[in-house]
């Protein structure tokens, strides 16, 4: 009976590596089809938002309310009660702990923060429906002008375009090919992308710490891109589909060890900007696995088999 078991895993396991090896062509479907998607939504939110991604206070501007607090609430009915009296703004309320109990509320509104009428009409609306009386309450405010954060936000998309742009230069000058430098810097795109779209389905209000997230995410989905290359392209031994399993075994290994660091961590975590980071690393960790082992392993097999053709030796 067991080795019926084993028998029937490793012909699993066969029929598998089958499919990976001799229809790469057909699996390119699963990432190319995941990016066309990813497209369609980013363009429905800039249709029905009039922006690619849904901002935090910290990018759009507005103000947030810190009010120590040591029971916990309702924040999905506190946040209607405070939106009830903001019908065009956004209203976020979020629990903040300290070693597990509540320690307090954030209230986040995009309202004028120059508009004492309005930041008076938010602090009425706290203290009715969290029944507090902030005057006796030694509170925060922090009002970030809707100018500074769309700065914020424009010098956080340009250092990330700076970013991207000087990889895919590192990249090009490496490896000295169009198609393997192309093939990087399109997976890298990828995870970006597929993650932006993902994150805007969650509803994940973006703040300065998600493009800090963005950021770092270029440097995971180079690392196991280059790997790939590198290991296909630079080495001689074995052949081309011994080089690309070995790859799979050590780039897998670090994405696996990653993903379980990023879930632990964003679990754990009782801070709501180290849990944003976290949840974007792991989105595009998830998107890589797909558009490195999957994406880029077919280009480069496409461009290898090119060049055989050509009698050019790689």
């Amino acid at each position: 009976m067991e080795e019926q078991k084993s028998g029937q895993k490793k012909s699993i396991k066969h029929a598998l590596f089958e499919i990976y090896d001799k229809k790469y062509r057909l699996l390119l479907i699963i990432p190319l089809l995941m990016f066309f998607l990813s497209l369609v939504q980013i363009g429905y939110q800039i249709y029905t938002t009039g922006d690619f991604v849904d901002k935090d206070v910290s990018l759009k501007g507005g103000v947030t309310v810190t009010i120590p607090f040591n029971q916990n609430v309702d924040t999905g009915n506190i946040e209607n009660q405070i939106s009830s009296n903001f019908r065009n703004n956004d209203i976020s309320v979020r629990i903040l702990r300290s070693a597990g109990t509540v320690a307090g509320i954030l209230v986040e509104a995009d309202i004028n923060g120059n508009d004492k009428a309005q930041v008076e009409a938010l602090l009425n609306a706290v203290e009715s429906s969290l029944k507090i009386d902030l005057s006796k309450i030694d509170y925060g405010i922090e009002i970030i002008g809707s100018s500074l954060g769309s700065s914020f936000f424009k010098e956080s998309l340009i250092a990330l375009a700076v970013a991207f742009l000087f990889m895919g230069t590192v990249v090009l000058i490496y490896f000295r090919s169009l198609v393997p430098s192309a093939a990087i810097i399109l997976a890298a795109f990828s995870d970006m992308i597929v993650t932006l779209a993902v994150v805007n389905i969650l509803g994940v209000k973006i703040g300065t710490a998600g493009i800090a997230a963005f950021l770092m995410l270029i440097g995971y989905s180079v690392d196991t891109d280059i790997l790939l290359t590198v290991r296909v392209l630079k080495r001689k031994e074995g052949t081309v589909m011994d080089r690309i399993i070995s790859s799979i075994k050590t780039g897998m290994t670090e994405t696996i060890t990653a993903i379980v660091a990023v879930t632990v961590a964003m679990l754990v975590t009782q801070s709501e900007v180290i849990r944003q980071i976290m949840l974007i690393l792991l989105i595009g960790l998830i998107a890589d696995i797909f558009n490195t082992w999957i994406q880029n392993v077919g280009l480069l097999r496409i461009h290898i088999e090119r060049k055989a053709k050509k009698g050019i030796q790689i």
